[in-house]
């Protein structure tokens, strides 16, 4: 199959399962809704290079920042994408919160765990307001 495939066969299974919003420079963010569909996007819908996050010691949703090729996000961007996980978890309503993040290729699952739950390595910490942007 070739990537263009791929990637169209990627993105129909993703519609109805996650929420989507598009940052400034054409940046997609991916939301999980529930804990299955975070197992989803974490660990089959994610390529390595995207940025995962998730509100550091909570309940929230996965949610990913697709990587572009040959291109980083800048610091605005990762807040931003912060600032989403942390709006989609139970931290919402709070002031500054904690929300880790680390490449996809980073997270792994536990055998046995619940949904939902994963494993992070090489995480960093951000600290943001919980906020959305257009969806």
């Amino acid at each position: 199959m070739n990537n263009t495939l791929e990637i169209e066969s990627m993105e129909n299974k993703l519609r109805g399962r996650v929420h989507h919003y598009e940052l400034p420079g054409g940046w997609n963010v991916l939301v999980g809704r529930t804990d299955v569909d975070n197992d989803f996007l974490s660990l089959q819908a994610a390529k390595p290079d995207d940025y995962w996050f998730h509100v550091h010691g909570m309940p929230g949703s996965h949610v990913l920042l697709r990587a572009k090729p040959d291109k980083e996000p800048d610091k605005e961007t990762l807040k931003q994408a912060a600032a989403i996980a942390a709006y989609h978890s139970k931290a919402r309503k709070a002031g500054v919160v904690p929300v880790s993040f680390t490449r996809a290729q980073y997270v792994t699952k536990p055998k046995g765990a619940k949904p939902g739950s994963v494993h992070i390595r090489k995480e960093a910490v951000i600290k943001v307001r919980p906020a959305v942007f257009e969806e």
